[in-house]
């Protein structure tokens, strides 16, 4: 692809409401089409069933719409060893599916997208966006999660090639600038850099930060999620004591360039830091939530503004 942009964008099944585990939205089929319809290059897997699980159909749905095959979302509640091995099943699983349709793409491979399975800890839940230093790990239990990450990212690596990327998160163990930078100290493993989580993350509500961080975490990042957070939501979250999914209930994750952070400032920066591939829109809506393909549609043409591709 010589002529191809430096920066190519892709969309998720988590925007048309198909959420890790919360419920699914409209029909893959559906999903696959406005995808591309509203011009998005790529699609992520979502939920592991959500599409088909038969290798050569699964290629044959995205084969025919031209489109990309950019990664799976995988959380596994990493704090605890005796869930490594099952995390690390079911990442073979994906990875495996995943791994047949790599070729589609001569300078995009999919990634496992690992991440600490967020929402499970009560106190994490209920706290995501307000997190204070403190109420985090202890120092060996975050021995315990570098070893399961870096079990599984070389597990991946062995059996089928491909790479693992590690996704923060609200309401996990990794969600504040400060657990991000001990998690990639620790494992050194490359980073889904997702702004909107990484601006309710911080606790704060100024898009400034997600262009501090992104400088700060430049050297792990591999992937980008795109993610505008609406401050008004973000405030009243933290403010009312909502729990992460009462705040995404809320439209805590707005369209892009409708809430707080400034993404034309955000491209410049990637193309500063000299970043290619994907980055991939996520507005996470509960099923039945807004208007997904309306809000895809003008997610491109914001994207389009702010970056001329």
């Amino acid at each position: 692809m010589e002529n191809a942009p430096p920066i190519r964008f892709g969309n998720a099944p988590c925007s048309w409401g198909t959420i890790e585990g919360v419920g699914q939205g409209v029909p893959y089929r559906q999903m696959l089409d406005e995808l591309k319809e509203t011009g998005y290059e790529g699609s992520e897997l979502g939920d592991y069933g959500y599409m088909p699980t038969d290798p050569v159909l699964l290629r044959e749905e995205f084969q025919k719409r031209g489109l990309v095959l950019l990664g799976a979302f995988e959380g596994v509640y990493l704090r605890e060893t005796s869930e490594h091995a099952a995390g690390e099943a079911r990442a073979l699983r994906t990875a495996g599916l995943m791994a047949a349709l790599a070729d589609l793409d001569s300078e995009w491979k999919p990634l496992l997208v690992l991440s600490d399975e967020h929402s499970r800890d009560p106190y994490r839940f209920h706290h995501a966006g307000r997190i204070r230093p403190g109420e985090g790990l202890s120092p060996e239990e975050w021995r315990v999660v570098a070893q399961g990450v870096k079990r599984i990212a070389i597990s991946v690596r062995e059996a089928v090639g491909l790479e693992t990327v590690f996704h923060f998160h609200a309401a996990s163990f990794v969600e504040t600038p400060e657990e991000i930078e001990i998690l990639v100290e620790l494992t050194g493993i490359p980073l889904a850099f997702d702004t909107g989580h990484y601006l309710y993350g911080s606790g704060r509500v100024e898009g400034e930060v997600v262009l501090e961080g992104l400088r700060q975490l430049a050297p792990w990042v591999r992937y980008v999620h795109l993610k505008d957070v609406d401050p008004q939501v973000a405030w009243k979250a933290r403010r009312q004591g909502w729990s992460y999914l009462e705040a995404v209930r809320n439209g805590l994750f707005t369209e892009l360039g409708r809430g707080a952070i400034d993404f034309e400032r955000v491209f410049a920066l990637l193309r500063e830091l000299g970043y290619r591939g994907f980055a991939t829109v996520e507005q996470d809506v509960l099923p039945g939530m807004g208007t997904p393909k309306e809000s895809a549609l003008r997610n491109r043409a914001y994207l389009r503004q702010v970056t001329g591709w």
